[in-house]
C-alpha cells in the first residue's frame, strides 16, 4: 500500500461482522475516509453503525475483512492508532462519584497532560459546568463532557457515535461549528447519525 496508505485515513475493506446466531450485525463493508474530511456515516439504528466503530477502534474482532486507520492494522496496531483517536461512544459510563473536572484531569494525564485552557473554552462554548458530579448531569450534559474528552487533545482523527443525540438546537449549532473547526485545523471527523439534515449540514 505505501504512499496510497499513507494519504487516507480509513480504510475498510469487505468488514464483517456475524454475532452467534449467524445474523450479520455488518456485511461486506468496503470504505475510504479522506484527510480531513467531515465524514457521515449514515443510517438507522441497527443498521450496523456502532459495530462499525467498535470494530474500527478493536473493540470487538471481525468475521472477516480488515480495517485500517492511518495505515494501521487496526487489529495489530490498536494501541498506535488509539494514541491519534478521540472517540464519543453512544453510551458515556464514566464514574458517578467523580466530577466532570476530574474526570477531564485523570482522561488527560493518561495522554501525558491536560491544555486546561482549551478544556475551559470548549466547556465554555458548549455550556457546560465542569464542577459537578458525573451522576447529576442530563444525557445532553453527558454528550458535552463526552465532547470535550474526545476534542481536548485535538487529534487526528474524530470518531463520534451519534454525537448530537441530547443536544439541543443551539448546541447542535455550536457542535457543528467545532466540527468545522476540526476540519480547518487539519482534524478528520467520522460521525454517525440516524439524523440526514444533521450530517447534511457539516458533511
Amino acid at each position: 500500500q505505501g504512499t496510497m496508505a499513507s494519504q487516507v485515513v480509513i480504510q475498510t475493506e469487505k468488514l464483517t461482522k456475524v454475532y452467534s446466531g449467524g445474523k450479520p450485525a455488518l456485511e461486506d463493508l468496503s470504505l475510504t475516509v479522506a484527510p480531513g474530511e467531515i465524514f457521515g456515516y449514515l443510517g438507522p439504528n441497527g443498521a450496523g453503525k456502532t459495530t462499525t466503530i467498535r470494530l474500527l477502534l478493536d473493540l470487538i474482532r471481525p468475521t472477516s475483512g480488515r480495517a485500517a486507520i492511518f495505515g494501521l492494522d487496526t487489529i495489530a496496531q490498536s494501541v498506535a492508532i488509539r494514541q491519534r483517536i478521540g472517540f464519543l461512544p453512544g453510551e458515556l459510563n464514566l464514574w458517578d462519584r467523580l466530577t466532570a473536572r476530574e474526570i477531564v484531569n485523570y482522561m488527560g494525564n493518561l495522554r501525558g497532560g491536560v491544555n486546561t485552557a482549551y478544556v475551559n473554552e470548549l466547556a465554555e462554548r458548549l455550556n457546560f459546568d465542569l464542577t459537578k458530579r458525573m451522576r447529576t448531569y442530563s444525557t445532553g450534559n453527558k454528550r458535552k463532557l463526552g465532547l470535550i474528552l474526545a476534542l481536548m487533545h485535538k487529534p487526528d482523527l474524530l470518531i463520534l457515535d451519534e454525537p448530537s443525540s441530547g443536544l439541543d438546537p443551539l448546541m447542535q449549532q455550536t457542535f457543528n461549528q467545532l466540527m468545522l473547526e476540526a476540519k480547518a485545523n487539519g482534524q478528520t471527523v467520522f460521525l454517525s447519525s440516524h439524523v440526514l439534515n444533521e450530517v447534511q449540514a457539516i458533511c
